[in-house]
């Protein structure tokens, strides 16, 4: 029998703010078929944002932040699991109204879990994690949209973070010229060796001048960045090329002119990895497992964590201080 387990809990009191571990109960978990002893979870963008005072994604307190998990059904009340099924959940409400992955257990709901695909481990999943997922959807659309290796260099902005990392990888490994776009001249080494053929600081993908169109410079890009570099990046895309977006850490306006949709016949392709269908969330997962799985995924790992080293740990997604990967062990 569970008596007790630890959890990170971010929680509000008036004009108190906490995050810390606490211990809670089984009956403190919010309603779901599936009870999952958690192995791993990682740190991402919302997850910084949920334990900041002014984050706004977190809807209630107290909540358990943490939007993936992977890990093992101790119970389920749903017949498509087993006790003993080694699942992955990653999004939906997951650590934003319903209780996330940093917990020793978790309780959710049957229609948000994937189970585990053959080939890959539960720390591997959440290697991962919602930035691979989210990362390997975005080649999915772009190549839906007719991109092919030896159109032209392929833009990844924000490349050090887990969706431009995994982004730059996946892209290499299916024969594309990448170019990665970044802020910390440092990090060359480390992109280079993920597959870039060429890295470009973040100022001269945008040098702070907004342009209706400008030089055309990539046939395609993957952009967790948006904001003024989006646009930026908009007016600089081969004619009929793509641009698939999926983030808004430079900003959620987009200070664009429609010259680039209506001259060269630009494509801006929308990135949902929250809610985005099941069927479509299995089939990247599978392929995440085989052919859109990157070689040597431990060097995608900035650092390994236990829950009492996340209050330290979070905060540096939303300063920009992080590479790729942290993992939350459990």
């Amino acid at each position: 029998m569970i008596e007790l387990f630890d959890a990170l809990v971010a929680d509000r009191q008036e004009d108190r703010f906490a995050v810390e571990v606490r211990k809670l109960r089984l009956q403190d978990l919010p309603p779901g078929e599936l009870l999952v002893r958690v192995r791993y979870s990682g740190v991402n963008y919302k997850d910084s944002l949920a334990v900041s005072p002014d984050g706004n994604v977190v809807r209630t307190y107290p909540m358990v932040p943490g939007i993936d998990l992977a890990g093992t059904i101790v119970s389920s009340a749903d017949a498509r699991f087993r006790e003993g099924d080694e699942v992955i959940a990653t999004s939906y409400e997951i650590g934003v109204s319903h209780f996330g992955g940093y917990s020793e257990y978790a309780r959710i709901p049957a229609d948000w879990v994937v189970p585990l695909p053959a080939g890959l481990t539960p720390r591997e999943a959440m290697t991962i994690g919602t930035a691979g997922l989210t990362a390997a959807l975005s080649v999915q659309r772009l190549e839906d949209a007719g991109l092919v290796p030896g159109q032209g260099k392929v833009l990844v902005t924000g490349a050090t973070g887990g969706v431009g990392s995994f982004a730059v990888a996946i892209l290499a490994s299916r024969g594309y010229d990448v170019e990665a776009g970044t802020g910390k001249a440092s990090e060359r080494d480390y992109l280079t060796a993920l597959g870039a053929r060429s890295v470009v600081s973040r100022e001269d993908i945008h040098d702070g001048k907004l342009r209706a169109l400008g030089k055309q410079r990539w046939a395609a890009a993957v952009d967790p960045v948006g904001g003024e570099p989006l646009a930026a990046v908009l007016a600089q895309i081969r004619y009929g090329g793509s641009v698939a977006v999926s983030g808004l850490t430079a900003g959620a306006q987009l200070p664009a002119t429609v010259f680039p949709f209506i001259l060269r016949g630009v494509n801006l392709l929308g990135i949902d990895s929250v809610y985005c269908p099941m069927e479509l969330r299995l089939r990247t997962w599978k392929r995440l497992a085989s052919d859109l799985r990157p070689l040597d995924l431990e060097r995608f790992v900035m650092r390994e964590v236990g829950l009492s080293e996340l209050p330290d740990v979070l905060p540096l997604l939303r300063r920009g201080q992080a590479r790729g990967r942290i993992l939350v062990r459990l």
